[in-house]
């Protein structure tokens, strides 16, 4: 099986956007072509991933609607939704179309409006993703992080400040990253003041409700260096994906997220890597608890000592193991479809050296793409191109 390489990426800006879904997926789809100086009707595959533009717009369709847009008619097209991991599985899918044979050129674009909804709303709509026993009694995904928050700290003897200081890190992240929502520095005493959301988990501890899209390029790796040079592509060396239990409560050990693990094995031995091998990931920390939780169950640290490698620095940008580097969920901003797309978008980056002033000297990277609260995952591990 031929590898499948990215040869082309794009970012829109994150935050509040004026136009609708459609306006952003084209504005992502747009750049990404011009990236690798594709054009539209070349594309064989055309991937949307998206949560919930029907409950956030009324706006179903997205997928072909993208492609009259972008002129690639008559590209198969469709929508990929798997809660908020749709970005990391509509990768996932795309891969899967070059993999495969079945395509020689598929573009994912990722995207979601939800600024235009009130917090409550989009709450609403993100909760709808539980189980509906526990949608029915009113139980959340910030509920979820903060009960197990708590029993993190508890277990493994962690100082609350801990939590804290991955908001700072990946603040300080994301003033460089000319895409992020929030560009600004936090300092820890702000952090831990801020208004409580679900104890111990503070405001500082959330990420935002946000509007933007992301979108990638793929291709055959025997063929990558017909569309950009070597230095401009990466190649997915690994992809794994994997379910964990939709009723969180049924799990042996909340700590532990079963579809970090079992994801994230499968693509450490499709690449024949290690942990150990990789110099810079990307997490989903839509909560600061869910960046402890997957580094460990990624493999890079012990169970209980990922909180220790946030005090000592292995996880800041000039660290051992940079994590986050584009400023996290926390920083850069959620919006839910384009999420996983958009740690890709950082992974390939960094790996091509175009991170401009977030650059950290990297030749493999991971994205891990969590939806709910780990019910499912997709992990991804790319290495620069030869």
């Amino acid at each position: 099986m031929d590898r499948v390489a990215i040869i082309g990426a794009s970012m829109t800006q994150f935050g509040e956007r004026d136009g609708w879904v459609l306006d952003l997926l084209s504005e992502a789809g747009t750049a990404c072509l011009a990236d690798a100086g594709v054009d539209a009707s070349e594309l064989d595959h055309l991937y949307v991933s998206n949560m919930a533009s029907g409950e956030f717009e009324g706006q179903t369709g997205i997928p072909n609607a993208l492609a009259h847009d972008l002129a690639a008619t008559p590209a198969y097209t469709a929508r990929i939704d798997q809660t908020s991991s749709s970005g990391g599985a509509g990768v996932y899918a795309a891969w899967q179309s070059v993999a495969s044979g079945a395509s020689e050129l598929t573009m994912l674009v990722g995207g979601e409006k939800m600024t235009h909804r009130s917090t409550a709303e989009s709450t609403d709509v993100i909760a709808s993703l539980t189980h509906p026993v526990e949608y029915k009694h009113g139980v959340t995904l910030p509920s979820f992080a903060g009960l197990t928050a708590r029993l993190y700290l508890e277990t493994y003897d962690a100082p609350r400040e801990s939590l804290g200081k991955v908001a700072v890190k990946n603040h300080r992240n994301g003033v460089d990253n000319p895409h992020a929502q929030f560009r600004k520095a936090v300092d820890l005493e702000t952090v831990l003041e801020s208004p409580i959301v679900a104890d111990p988990l503070r405001l500082y501890d959330f990420c935002p409700i946000t509007d933007g899209s992301a979108a990638l390029l793929f291709c055959p790796e025997s063929v990558a260096e017909e569309y950009v040079p070597a230095d401009d592509y990466v190649t997915i060396a690994g992809i794994g994906g994997a379910t964990d239990t939709h009723v969180v409560h049924e799990r042996a050990d909340p700590t532990t997220m079963g579809g970090v693990v079992d994801s994230s094995e499968i693509a450490y031995e499709m690449a024949g890597m290690e942990p150990d091998d990789v110099d810079v990931a990307e997490l989903h920390d839509m909560f600061t608890i869910l960046e402890f939780l997957q580094s460990e169950d990624l493999g890079f640290f012990e169970k209980g000592e990922g909180w220790r490698a946030v005090e000592e620095g292995v996880t800041d940008r000039d660290g051992k193991l940079p994590i986050n580097t584009s400023g996290g969920l926390k920083s850069k901003g959620h919006p839910l479809g384009a999420s996983g797309v958009a740690q890709v978008y950082e992974i390939f980056s960094q790996l091509t050296g175009q991170a401009g002033a977030r650059q950290v000297g990297a030749d493999v990277g991971l994205a891990c793409n969590v939806g709910g609260f780990g019910n499912c995952v997709t992990t991804t591990v790319m290495e620069a191109g030869r």
